[in-house]
């Protein structure tokens, strides 16, 4: 992809409604702290949206605190500098989530692909092909 085209493409979806989990991961999330169940939770989400959204893209992981720590609030989560891999490349990501009180239904979702992150920057990330 093109820098103008990455620059030209925002991304922004309000759930209504939410997109359901399998249960093997509701149970797996479950098992979590409710803040990490909060950002697990929406980074599964945002692995539906962006797949659900981009067809060129096979998201497979997202990390939400890459580039910044991400600011939770009760049950929402803010991921200004997330990434998600699709493919064996990196992107800038960010994300807005915010959940029903189980942490479980997500109430809203919005998020932003940014630019491929180049693979020199990687090591520096932690990020992984």
């Amino acid at each position: 992809m093109t820098k103008a085209f990455l620059a030209l493409l925002t991304l922004t979806l309000v759930a209504t409604p939410a997109l359901a989990i399998s249960q093997r991961i509701e149970n797996e999330l479950d098992r979590l702290d409710p803040e990490e169940k909060l950002e697990q939770r929406c980074d599964v989400e945002a692995l539906s949206r962006i797949d659900a959204a981009r067809k060129d893209m096979t998201p497979d992981k997202v990390i939400a605190y890459t580039f910044a720590p991400t600011k939770v609030n009760g049950t929402t989560i803010d991921a200004p500098g997330a990434a998600v891999r699709s493919h064996g490349h990196w992107y800038k990501l960010s994300y807005h989530c915010a959940t029903a009180s189980d942490e479980l239904a997500v109430k809203s979702f919005s998020f932003k692909l940014g630019e491929e992150i180049p693979r020199s920057a990687w090591e520096r990330l932690y990020l992984y092909p």
